[in-house]
This record gives structure tokens, C-alpha cells and sequence, in this order.
């Protein structure tokens, strides 16, 4: 069986490999290494093929990597707020322009039983209901978030016109080893691991009371793995971990000091995935508490050495644009 895991060398598309690896697939990794890095692969070298280009260049032909390829996992994509904001085109771009090269590659494979879209929860913006059903009305509120919604939209559009097996993943909250590192302001793990390890204090934006629906890693390559393999398609699932969690409670888990800093706009007081649609249908269910997740990341934390440690400061100055264009109207 073949695979093209885009997006492979990143944190998600890894694990994706990983496990794929563990089942004998025949997989191709393409990376144009923006956020993934070749570090998350190595331990794989020689059994993987490795593509480096970007799938959001519509001069590159993409064909030749799909060719009679039987699943395809798309995960490659620009993440986090702040940058989203500063360079909407450039996140058009990524994961737009790029789902759309990548669809049209698949749909020309004869033998593709299924295409796995990588979506976003923020695609509810802040939710009406929680937990929050797939029928949640979609709302995003800030570049990445929308581009993600428009990539899942091209995804099941293509899936009714072509006769595509797509189906779209929304995950909640990941978290794991090889989380990311990169330079920008993002997602609460790196920022408090690289903070611990420095012995600075953790930023808690707000009061801490807020809540996320933090699911580890290895459970959602898993619900993927396990939606590629059903019958079901043009379905969307949400992917949580079937409970929410509140950073206050995450930093009790990670111990250190605190440090509290101002609520930012446009995000959710909660998130939480309803996810009984994935129970019932695929049979799915997360695996890895959150109390386990966190213990992993601790035995892990030196993968966090290099990453860039915040302070109130250094925040307050990379979230400006970020109060500027979410604030109150």
C-alpha cells in the first residue's frame, strides 16, 4: 500500500509516520520543511522517501508523487495566530492553494481508498454549545483559522463533484513530543516547557480558569489511521479527548512558578469536542489521559532546550497585532 504523508516531517504528520512505518506502508514524506523538521523523520531514514517542495506552488507538478498512491494524510499547513494575522496571503497560500495542489494530485491516483484532511477546531471560533458537536455553527476568527476551514471545504467539495473517499478530521488541542518550537508566539506546551526549563515563571493568560480540550498526539494519528479505514466518506469527525482541562490545572501538573497575563481576543473561554459521533461510528476512543500526556512531555522536556523563552514583555510586544485587529470593534 502506498501513502503520501504531506505535512510528514512536522509534529502530527511524524506520528502519522510512525505508525504507518509500524504497519508496513510504503510511505513518502513531503515537506517543504517550513515548520517540520527532518529531525522528526531521521530514525526512519532509508525505509521512507522524503519530497522536499511546496505544495503551494502551483508551478510544481505533484503528480509524480501520487501516482497509483492508496491513502493520502494531509497535514501540511501553517499554524499559529499572530503570524496568520501578519501574512494572510502567505497562509492562503499554505493551506489553501496547497490543499487544493494536493487534491487534485489524489483524485488522479486509481487506487486511492481514502484521503485524510488534517482540520481545525478553531474553525467554531468560540463555540455556542459545549461540548461541541460537528453541527456547530463554523466561525473563525482569524486568518489560520479560516484558511483551515476553506482547505476543509475545498476538501469535501472535491469529494461531491469527483466521487473523492475524503474525510476531514477536526482535531482539538494536540499535544506531544516534537510539539513545535519555531520562533513564533503559539501553542501553550512549548511556551511553558521552554519557560520550566529556564526557570521563568509560566504565562497563564486570564485567570487560568480557562479550559482546553488537550488530546495527545498518538490519539489522533490513530483516529486518522482508523478513519482511513472505514467505509465512511464526505464525513467530518471531530477529534478530542473527551474531557477539558484548565491551564491552571496544567500548570499544577508541570509545577513551577506563575505568572498571569491579560486575556487575549477572539479566543474560546473552553474548547471541548463532542465527540460521540466518532465513538459511534468508528468506534474510536482516546487512549492517553491527560495526566500521562503531561508526564510524557516532562520526561521528554529537554526537546524544548532550544525553543524560545517568553516573558510578559516579549508577549505583550508579539500578540500587539494581535489585540489590534481581535479587539473589540
Amino acid at each position: 500500500m502506498k501513502v503520501v504523508v504531506t505535512g510528514g516531517a512536522g509534529f502530527i504528520g511524524s506520528h502519522m509516520v510512525d505508525l504507518l512505518v509500524s504497519k508496513n506502508y510504503e510511505v513518502t514524506v513531503i515537506d517543504n520543511l517550513a515548520n517540520g523538521r527532518l529531525d522528526n523523520i531521521e530514525h526512519h531514514k532509508g525505509s521512507i522517501r522524503f519530497v522536499n517542495i511546496d505544495i503551494g506552488d502551483y508551478n510544481i507538478n505533484l503528480d509524480e508523487y501520487f501516482h497509483d498512491v492508496d491513502y493520502v494524510f494531509h497535514y501540511a499547513a501553517l499554524a499559529d495566530i499572530v503570524p496568520s494575522i501578519n501574512n494572510p496571503l502567505t497562509y492562503h497560500k499554505a493551506n489553501v492553494d496547497g490543499t487544493i495542489n494536493v487534491l487534485e494530485a489524489s483524485k488522479k491516483s486509481q487506487n486511492l481508498k481514502k484521503f485524510v484532511y488534517a482540520a481545525s477546531s478553531s474553525c467554531y471560533g468560540i463555540p455556542e454549545v459545549y461540548p461541541t458537536p460537528e453541527t456547530s455553527p463554523i466561525k473563525p476568527e482569524y486568518p489560520y483559522a479560516h484558511t483551515k476551514t476553506v482547505g476543509e471545504q475545498y476538501v469535501m467539495h472535491w469529494g461531491l463533484v469527483y466521487d473523492m473517499p475524503v474525510v476531514s478530521m477536526r482535531f482539538f488541542n494536540v499535544y506531544g513530543i516534537r510539539h513545535r518550537t519555531s520562533g513564533t508566539y503559539g501553542a501553550v506546551f512549548g511556551v511553558f516547557l521552554a519557560q520550566l526549563l529556564n526557570n521563568k515563571p509560566l504565562t497563564i493568560v486570564g485567570d487560568g480558569e480557562q479550559t482546553r480540550d488537550f488530546t495527545y498526539v498518538t490519539d489522533v494519528v490513530d483516529a486518522c489511521y482508523t478513519a482511513s479505514q472505514s467505509d465512511y466518506v464526505r464525513e467530518i469527525f471531530n477529534v478530542g479527548s473527551d474531557n477539558t482541562y484548565s491551564i491552571n490545572y496544567l500548570v499544577e501538573l508541570l509545577g513551577g512558578n506563575k505568572k498571569y497575563i491579560p486575556k487575549r481576543p477572539g479566543e474560546p473561554d473552553c474548547t471541548y469536542a463532542d465527540i460521540s459521533k466518532i465513538k459511534e461510528k468508528l468506534n474510536w476512543f482516546p487512549k492517553v489521559t491527560f495526566e500521562n500526556g503531561v508526564q510524557i512531555m516532562l520526561e521528554n522536556i529537554e526537546q524544548w532546550r532550544d525553543a524560545p523563552v517568553w516573558d510578559e514583555d516579549s508577549i505583550n510586544e508579539a500578540t500587539k497585532d494581535w489585540f489590534e485587529c481581535l479587539g473589540e470593534k
